[in-house]
């Protein structure tokens, strides 16, 4: 043979074995899915609720009107400062001064009256006395004359003389018991017209009182929505002239916020949190959790449950209230905010990236792990009275061999980016975080290839 045919044999040999090592590793790759991880490690992790809400301070109210009529003097101005029973406001007081007025007179009249009778009952009780010494002197002259009638030294006369007498004396006795007791029934009753004088007093200068508004504590007038000459009306609410203005106590600054119903029952007073206040850009103020609401309050309306005569599958909230600890001079009630309260935190903890935990159905699993042995046993769940194949079990994939391997895991508390592993991974180990389309389609025991070049995207689409 030539040459030339045997050189050329050769690279025709050498041509098909190119091409058939190429075609193997052409179809080895055809299954390998591309891949993002991540290393499992220790890191610090703080569980945050995050919501929105407003700037109030802790003790405010709302100084209605408590009588109908017009106002006659403001005597502060918003923005003002006051003192606890500095006076506020006044409103015309014609016709309750006069009633005041009139109401003392008949106090004085009514008294007047009782000093009267209680004179009487004096002069009653006198006389009553008298009566019975004159009674009693009777009755002595009337036994007398009848034993000197009996022995016959007086006159028939002078007999029925003492016994008329005597008969006068114990009407007059009768007469002057009446009376007193007459007397003591018109003290009694000019008694009870001075304490019924004194309880109208009580009342109209109670009326003549809700025309003066005095500030019931120390604080700032933060709302102010009337003025002089106004008429104000009592008894509605929210309506225009009910309100005279509103007093706040701005010692103590709460953030009102409300807290997504899922996230509440991780909120506990006394948690520490951070204030981001809209007016305040890039400053952060701390605070801690003062009060959490126990009546949620519906989303779309802002109305609480409890208000509410029929269920509602809407969205709720809860009104969680946090107080700052060093507030600014010049912060005001009603200024947007967003509190984050750290409901939980952990050191050194081992933590993956929380896309990475994906679900499988446990007869998935199974069928996976019958097919090529790679799939570990799962986590024992809870009898919720499903079928046993049909119920989910929380894992993520860890790179094995250069395959991809379902493992249960169990979690603790989530931050912002991260979620805590209390079982199922060691450190070190190399779970798959991307990309979100690659990580619902995953199958167990599947070949892959890590490219972490390629930039991590949060949602990819379908």
């Amino acid at each position: 043979m030539s040459t030339w045919k045997k050189v050329a044999i050769g690279a025709g040999a050498a041509v098909v074995l190119a091409g058939m090592i190429g075609f193997t590793v052409h179809q080895s790759h055809k299954n390998v899915v591309s891949v993002q991880t991540s290393k499992v490690q220790p890191m610090d992790l703080a569980s945050v609720v995050s919501a929105s809400g407003e700037i109030k301070p802790k003790t405010y109210v709302n100084v209605g009107a408590n009588a109908f009529g017009k106002i006659t003097k403001l005597y502060v101005k918003e923005g003002d400062h006051v003192k606890r029973g500095q006076l506020l406001a006044q409103l015309e007081n014609v016709q309750s001064t006069a009633d005041v007025n009139a109401t003392e007179a008949s106090v004085e009249a009514a008294r007047t009256d009782a000093v009267a009778s209680g004179a009487a009952l004096n002069t009653a009780l006198a006389d009553l006395n008298r009566a019975k010494s004159d009674s009693e002197k009777a009755q002595l002259d009337w036994v007398r004359t009848q034993g000197l009638y009996k022995d016959a030294l007086i006159a028939k006369s002078e007999y029925d003389s003492q016994k008329a007498a005597w008969q006068t004396a114990q009407a007059g006795l009768v007469q002057a018991q009446a009376k007193v007791a007459q007397a003591k029934a018109e003290k009694e009753s000019a008694e009870r017209h001075v304490a019924q004088n004194i309880a109208n007093l009580t009342r109209v200068s109670d009326v003549l009182k809700k025309t003066t508004y005095a500030a019931p504590f120390d604080g700032m007038i933060t709302n102010l929505p009337v003025r002089e000459g106004e008429t104000v009306v009592i008894g509605i609410q929210n309506s225009p002239g009910s309100t005279l203005m509103t007093i706040a106590d701005m010692s103590v600054i709460t953030a009102e916020v409300n807290v997504d119903e899922t996230d509440v029952v991780n909120v506990k007073l006394g948690q520490p949190a951070e204030v981001m206040i809209d007016a305040f850009p890039k400053k952060t103020f701390k605070a801690v959790v003062t009060e959490i609401g126990n009546n949620a309050i519906i989303r779309s309306t802002g109305v609480s449950t409890s208000q509410q005569s029929t269920a509602s599958e809407e969205a709720k909230d809860f009104k969680v209230v946090v107080t700052l600890q060093d507030p600014p001079a010049n912060l005001r009630p009603g200024l947007s905010t967003t509190a984050k309260i750290t409901t939980a935190s952990r050191s050194s903890v081992l933590a993956i990236p929380i896309q990475a935990l994906t679900i499988r159905r446990q007869a998935d699993l199974k069928a996976e792990s019958k097919g090529n042995g790679t799939v570990e046993a799962a986590a024992p769940r809870s009898d919720t009275g499903l079928d046993p194949g049909k119920e989910e079990v929380q894992g993520v994939f860890v790179l094995r061999n250069g395959k991809a391997e379902f493992v249960p895991v169990e979690t603790g508390i989530s931050g912002t980016t991260d979620i805590e592993i209390t079982r199922g991974l060691k450190q070190g180990d190399e779970v798959v975080t991307g990309s979100y389309k690659v990580l619902r389609t995953l199958r167990p025991g599947a070949s892959v290839k890590v490219d972490n070049s390629a930039p991590k995207k949060a949602n990819d689409e379908s």
